[in-house]
């Protein structure tokens, strides 16, 4: 009996269609291989087509180039993962921007670009893949990406903030407004985690070195900071239903403890 076997993470999502919007790489990524493992047909969007074909290649699933940051490509790639798989099942919205910016230097347009990735395409997403799931009058989920940012966060990301706070209200009211459509929908507030967009983000913005993450590795409670698979593995489970009838929540998936003090 192998180790999933034991955790009981087999075939989950069997038979299931998934789309994961913002896919090609980091967490989104590590949720597109947890998917396909776990027996869902699955779709992702991402910007670059190198890198998206080289991960459908890999794992057998979809790929669907998108630039997200246009609602109208967010709502797409709903309407086109029915066309090709006749429904939408469950959606995971994954993308996200994480360029710096305080209250005093952040520009507009800085602002809007976060809350069009952030914000605006998890919501017209969701607008398409219930649109579906109400018509067919059949269940489904949905897990947003959030972060533990969205309880405040630290100065130089306030529009990144401001904006995961967004999604967290926004995903309490969804999930209240189609709790009778039996339309579950979370988000996963993630805390600091080890993705290849991070790695981009501290050389590019915090002068940050070769041997940065094992450093900041060093200070974390665990030993080590998020990692992607994990991530992923949670995901999943809110998206099968084995995570029961759980809705409307937003759970923080962190290793420090908000709100308590030493």
């Amino acid at each position: 009996m192998g180790s999933r076997e034991l955790r009981g993470l087999t075939g989950l999502l069997d038979g299931k269609v998934v789309l994961v919007n913002g896919g090609s790489q980091g967490v989104g990524a590590a949720i597109v291989r947890a998917a396909v493992r776990e027996g869902a047909v699955v779709s992702f969007t991402g910007r670059r087509a190198d890198v998206g074909e080289k991960l459908a290649a890999d794992t057998g699933a979809f790929f669907l180039r998108a630039d997200l940051a246009d609602p109208a490509q967010a709502r797409d790639s709903v309407v086109r993962t029915v066309e090709a798989h006749g429904r939408i099942d469950c959606l995971v919205n994954a993308a996200g921007l994480t360029s710096r910016g305080s209250l005093l230097d952040t520009t507009p347009e800085l602002f809007d670009q976060h809350m069009a990735i952030n914000l605006k395409a998890p919501f017209f997403a969701m607008q398409a893949a219930v649109t579906d799931m109400v018509a067919r009058e059949a269940p489904g989920t949905i897990v947003n990406i959030g972060s533990n940012c969205a309880h405040g966060g630290p100065p130089y990301l306030a529009p990144y903030s401001a904006a995961k706070a967004g999604l967290a209200g926004l995903t309490r009211n969804a999930a209240h407004a189609h709790r009778f459509d039996r339309i579950r929908i979370n988000t996963l507030n993630i805390g600091w985690t080890a993705t290849e967009g991070e790695d981009a983000t501290q050389r590019a913005f915090h002068g940050a070195g070769d041997d940065w993450l094992q450093q900041a590795a060093a200070r974390q409670p665990m030993g080590k900071l998020g990692q992607p698979d994990e991530i992923a593995d949670f995901v999943v489970f809110l998206l099968s239903e084995r995570s029961g009838v759980v809705t409307g929540s937003v759970i923080d998936w962190d290793q420090n403890v908000l709100g308590a003090l030493d």
